[in-house]
């Protein structure tokens, strides 16, 4: 079969479709340039290679010779791959939002040459049917119009322009107080389903961000319940389908209110998001459940996901084999002949029955005490627990044999930007050496290989660094130095962010609207500049540009990084307090800034007990950095949080600093404790 114009792409997702018999282009100069000199409307189909809806559609239309004849003929047909161009998909995304109040993947557009929408939906099937109008009569009513109705186009694809552009502006700045957190927190409270954890109905996403809002908001108010309610989603996360109960690792969203039927695909950015609210519930609680959690999920990245270059793939497809789930359901039969004799116990405790709890199959869950087994079964919870482990382990290497979901192997600097920021926190709770190497090694790799001449680029696959680094490629990773930093104190990372963060002020700011654009001034030319401000699968550029802005300006002190953090606040915190859902990263900034983060600094570890209390407590309106050479102290001492500071070569000492006021070299942990509690107090 001939090949479109897709084959030498690098993106997973576009070469999926590299054999279609539609004449697709990627996103480029020659692509809109044939639709201007032919006249012609573009089709735009954007999706990503985990996606499972975007291969339903790809199968029953882009496959479909007719279908393909009628595209080839009528359009100029552009796929993007949404993780590569979040610029892209993040425009007519807003599109299909004011269009439909739903936007998602496959989402397909029609646009005039010029590439402003006038037609906007998600998955077409290929006949009408779902009620939704099939695809095929879409293509011919709007290839008809738009040889017919230019006018009527025209005037369409103006109102969306200009509806778009009126989603960029933002409100009136709004004064940061206390009370914008209490409002944010009742009105993300009453979202909460109060029987399975999480917000709002099926389908249940696990917004990592709200759940660290709630236990910061519980630390602020001493409110109990939002402790409670954020450690029972992380519970029920954890029991349910969601997560991988024997490979570890959770999946996208659940399909069910119950976190039982999850939608399998795996997100390298849900597996690195989750793992820091298992961090902090440890942190709260000292409950080593939370631990484990969070271990196996590292485990499965550094397992499964990890490049030999030191860089993490991107994401693992829902389906295999044509089916969506295959790889991760069993039968019980199934389970008794690998298991044997331990196959009864596994199946009471991972709710495994003969007639399955999911189109017949068994998806792994846990609604049962290990005490309840162990009575059961009449032999000790230790026993039970080194049982379902040594099941779990066969049940993997099983599990390996079978044929595995797709891999997008592409390397995204954003993305693993999160993956090195939750493996820092990982090795700060557990300690685990191997953590912190994963953490080193994929900075060096970004370094290495997405990072030329003093640029970013965003993604990386077959040797090769392409498309410009977008807010949220900076931001990301000059917050992931920090937290290396904040575990390391080596100065080349401190160094690396302050640098970044003024290539962000320079670039990317937008000072009449006081927030950064998602592009840099140097970027493609599109329809609209666009603006990341909302919190939701992922942190918000402009969010994660706040903390990042307001950690360096109390490392430095230079007074520009707070300035920015401060107008970003204002500019969205009214929108945050009403709408805390899209806000939960940038709430957690507001937070931190409304606290007034407490400085600390830990000279010369040799005290370990004193650098594992501070480590594994819940301080999240701390800058924490312990030093245990002297040569990075006095490296560090022309910043200003590390000026003045004597290294003692024979006592741990712990400087806590607030507004301004910093102890006296502190070596117990009474004095420690003490004064901490009220630095966080006051």
């Amino acid at each position: 079969m001939t090949k479109n114009h897709l084959d030498n792409e690098t993106s997973p997702y576009l070469l999926q479709h590299a054999d279609n018999p539609v004449h697709w282009y990627a996103w480029n100069d020659e692509a809109l340039q044939k639709a201007r000199d032919e006249n012609k409307p573009i089709f735009l189909s954007i999706g990503y290679s985990a996606c499972h809806w975007c291969h339903v559609m790809a199968h029953e239309s882009f496959e479909n010779q007719d279908i393909a004849k009628f595209m080839n003929e009528n359009f100029v047909n552009i796929k993007v791959d949404r993780e590569e161009r979040p610029d892209i998909d993040d425009i007519y995304q807003k599109v299909c939002q004011i269009a439909t109040g739903q936007g998602g993947w496959p989402l397909s557009i029609f646009l005039t040459p010029n590439q402003r929408p006038f037609y906007v939906g998600t998955y077409f099937p290929i006949l009408d049917s779902y009620g939704r109008p099939g695809f095929g009569s879409i293509l011919r009513q709007l290839s008809q119009a738009w040889k017919e109705k230019p006018k009527d186009i025209e005037k369409t694809a103006n109102n969306f322009l200009e509806a778009l552009q009126k989603t960029e502006m933002l409100k009136v700045p709004t004064k940061l107080q206390r009370s914008l957190l209490d409002e944010a927190a009742m009105n993300l409270f009453q979202m909460g389903d109060f029987s399975y954890g999480g917000f709002g109905s099926a389908p249940k996403f696990p917004n990592a961000a709200n759940v660290s809002f709630l236990f910061r908001y519980a630390k602020l108010s001493g409110l109990s319940k939002f402790n409670e309610f954020a450690l029972k989603t992380l519970n029920k996360m954890a029991k349910g389908g969601i997560f991988d109960q024997i490979g570890g690792g959770f999946h996208r969203y659940s399909t069910d209110a119950k976190w039982l039927v999850p939608h399998f695909e795996k997100m390298l950015y849900d597996n690195a998001l989750i793992p820091v609210n298992y961090a902090e519930a440890y942190q709260i609680t000292k409950d080593p459940f939370y631990l484990d959690i969070l271990k196996k999920t590292l485990d499965f990245v550094a397992r499964e996901m990890t490049s030999p270059e030191g860089g993490f793939f991107s994401a693992y497809d829902a389906d295999s084999e044509g089916e969506e789930g295959k790889f991760y359901v069993w039968s019980k039969s199934e389970i008794k002949k690998i298991l044997g004799d331990d196959a009864e116990l596994f199946c009471l405790y991972y709710d495994v029955t003969d007639g399955g709890n999911w189109e017949g199959k068994n998806i792994l869950c846990n609604n049962i005490n290990i005490s309840t087994v162990a009575f059961n079964f009449g032999i000790t919870e230790d026993r039970v627990r080194e049982i379902i482990s040594t099941c779990n382990q066969k049940l993997l290497n099983f599990r390996s044999s079978r044929i595995v979901p797709g891999l997008d192997d592409k390397i995204l600097t954003s993305w693993n930007a999160l993956m090195i920021t939750a493996f820092a926190k990982g090795y700060r709770v557990t300690g685990d050496e191997n953590y912190l190497n994963k953490a080193t090694n994929c900075v060096s790799f970004i370094e290495n290989n997405l990072f030329v001449d003093d640029k970013l680029f965003r993604t990386y696959k077959n040797n090769t660094a392409k498309i410009n680094g977008y807010l949220e490629d900076y931001s990301y990773f000059a917050n992931a130095l920090l937290d290396v930093f904040e575990v390391l104190s080596d100065p080349k990372y401190l160094s690396l962010a302050i640098k970044l963060g003024h290539h962000l002020v320079d670039h990317f700011w937008d000072k009449e609207q006081n927030s950064f654009f998602m592009t840099s001034d140097n970027h493609e030319t599109l329809i609209i500049r666009p603006k990341s401000n909302y919190d939701l699968s992922l942190p918000s550029g402009n969010s994660v540009s706040c903390l990042l802005m307001l950690r360096l300006f109390h490392l430095t002190q230079e007074q520009k990084f707070l300035e920015i953090s401060t107008k970003i606040m204002e500019s969205q915190a009214q929108m945050a307090a009403e709408n805390p859902f899209g806000f939960g990263f940038l709430l957690n900034t507001i937070y931190m800034y409304l606290q007034k983060p407490i400085e600390i600094t830990i000279l010369n570890n040799v005290n370990k007990d004193v650098t594992d209390f501070l480590s594994k407590s819940f301080l999240p309106e701390s800058i924490l950095v312990p030093i245990n050479d002297s040569n990075n102290l006095d490296a560090l001492s022309e910043y200003p949080f590390f000026k003045g500071k004597k290294f003692d070569p024979n006592f741990t000492s712990v400087f806590i600093c607030k507004d301004f006021t910093c102890s006296l070299p502190l070596q117990t942990l009474d004095e420690i404790k003490q004064t901490l509690s009220k630095s966080i107090i006051n």
